[in-house]
């Protein structure tokens, strides 16, 4: 169940971002709402964040047998780890953001991602 759980979010922050990478009026969900429009340069540097999140959907998918595993099951274990000490970092510093969006819709839905590659990680 976290398997789709996981990767449901992920894919809601995969269409978040590439709505902001587009330059609709949504930054206020992240980065401390600093930009209620992304700037330019910003979206450019956003693509490689969207190939992190794409990988980590990957991930998640693999592990729960769901996508074909392309690298090591010790691998996949290691990368689960490596997201859930990410989204757990992740959700502190939303939890501390000055945004009130972003502190109370992003800050539960990395807390769940946290959850969901660590229950991951251990059925791993």
């Amino acid at each position: 169940m976290q398997i789709y759980i996981g990767a449901a979010l992920l894919v809601m922050v995969i269409i978040l971002s590439i709505l902001l990478i587009c330059g609709l009026p949504l930054g206020e969900l992240t980065m401390g709402g600093s930009f209620k429009v992304w700037p330019k340069k910003l979206r450019g540097l956003a693509v490689s964040q969207l190939l992190v999140q794409g990988f980590a959907l990957y991930i998640i998918l693999a592990a729960g047998k769901i996508l074909p595993l392309f690298i090591s099951g010790k691998a996949t274990k290691i990368a689960c780890i490596c997201f859930s000490v990410f989204f757990f970092g992740n959700t502190v510093m939303n939890f501390f953001s000055t945004s009130k969006k972003e502190k109370y819709i992003m800050t539960p839905m990395s807390l769940v991602e946290a959850v969901c590659f660590t229950i991951t990680s251990i059925n791993l």
